[in-house]
C-alpha cells in the first residue's frame, strides 16, 4: 500500500512558478514508477510527466516538454514536478500516482492516487 500526499499548489501569475511535491508513504516507494496528471475543470486528466523507480528516465507529454521537470528523491520518499512559465491554461488539479515498476502515460495503469492539489495561474 502506498499513501500519495501533495502539496505546493496555489495561485500564481502568469509567468509565474511553482513547484509541486508529492511525499510517499510505504518501504517500497523506490519500486515505484511515479506520474503526475492534471485535470483542469470539465476536462479529462491528462498526463503531464513520470518518471522510472530510479529516477534515470524521464517522459513528458508533448505540452510539458520545456517548461515541467519531474524529480525524485528515493531517500525521501517524494516526488517534485517544477513548473515554470505557467498560464492560465495550466489551471487545474494536479494529482501525483504511483504504479509498479513500469512507468505509463496512461492514467489507468496507476495503483495510487494522491488527492491532488490546485493549480491556478491568473492573468
Amino acid at each position: 500500500q502506498v499513501q500519495l500526499v501533495e502539496s505546493g499548489g496555489g495561485l500564481v501569475q502568469t509567468g509565474g512558478s511553482l513547484r509541486l511535491s508529492c511525499a510517499a508513504s510505504g518501504r517500497t516507494f523506490n519500486s515505484y514508477a511515479m506520474g503526475w496528471f492534471r485535470q483542469a475543470s470539465g476536462k479529462e486528466r491528462v498526463f503531464i510527466a513520470s518518471i522510472t523507480w530510479s529516477g534515470g528516465n524521464t517522459y513528458y507529454a508533448d505540452s510539458a516538454k520545456g517548461q515541467f521537470t519531474i524529480s525524485r528523491d528515493n531517500a525521501k520518499n517524494t516526488v517534485a514536478l517544477q513548473m515554470n512559465s505557467l498560464k492560465p491554461e495550466d489551471t487545474a488539479v494536479y494529482y501525483c500516482a504511483a504504479r509498479w515498476a513500469v512507468s505509463s502515460y496512461y492514467e489507468n495503469d496507476y495503483d495510487y492516487w494522491g488527492q491532488g492539489t490546485q493549480v491556478t495561474v491568473s492573468s
